[in-house]
């Protein structure tokens, strides 16, 4: 793992976020199979069509160890693009997570294997294997546009995206914001009178809290 991406790693989804003013997040019902689930990496895009995971297995035998692989299907709630047999093989090549718009299978099996698997959720159908889809090309996942090398960062709050080219300036971003948050949590932690203060001058100046 690069002195980057481990960097986002050790970071917060929400301190990224706030970074990119909120607009580089995947759909909130993505999330993490186990709370304690953490994975930072570079994407390595799928798309498939509904109900058929041959590009999938694909992207396991063209990825590289710490890749996540980011699936694009198109939504798909019935259909798992994966269960405890392809995630099993995904933590065999070393890959640094999955995420997708979609559903996976086999959910106890998978936590049993503490692999980072962001996902809706679950459901009991399998996917087909007809053997089309595509990988390493621009997608669509949970309303983000994900380019293959993007930096992909997710924990307990959810999934963010940080483009390729922006990675360095980023991070200082978000750096920042934990220092600046850590500072104002200081000055009011316990002080009444303060936070009277503090809610009043944002308020009356319409910002966000």
């Amino acid at each position: 793992m690069d002195n980057l991406i481990q960097q986002f790693r050790n970071l917060p989804t929400t301190a990224i976020s706030d970074a990119m003013e909120g607009l580089s997040n995947l759909d909130s019902a993505i999330k993490p199979l186990k709370e304690e689930f953490r994975m930072a990496g570079r994407a390595l895009t799928v798309q498939i069509p509904v109900g058929d995971n041959s590009a999938v297995l694909k992207a396991i035998g063209e990825a590289k160890p710490g890749d996540i692989i980011v699936v694009d299907s198109k939504g798909d709630t019935y259909r798992a693009i994966a269960g405890d047999f392809v995630v099993g093989m995904m933590q065999t090549m070393e890959i640094g997570g999955l995420v997708v718009d979609g559903v996976i299978r086999d959910l106890e099996a998978i936590k049993q294997l503490n692999f980072p698997v962001f996902s809706k959720g679950t459901t009991v159908a399998s996917s087909g294997k007809a053997g089309v889809g595509e990988t390493y090309v621009p997608i669509s996942c949970g309303g983000v546009t994900v380019y293959p090398g993007d930096i992909i960062i997710g924990d307990i709050d959810g999934v963010v995206v940080v483009p390729k080219d922006k990675g360095e300036e980023i991070l200082v971003k978000a750096k920042d914001k934990i220092m600046k948050d850590e500072q104002r949590a200081e000055k009011y932690a316990g002080k009444p009178d303060e936070i009277r203060k503090y809610i009043a001058m944002m308020t009356n100046k319409g910002l966000r809290i």
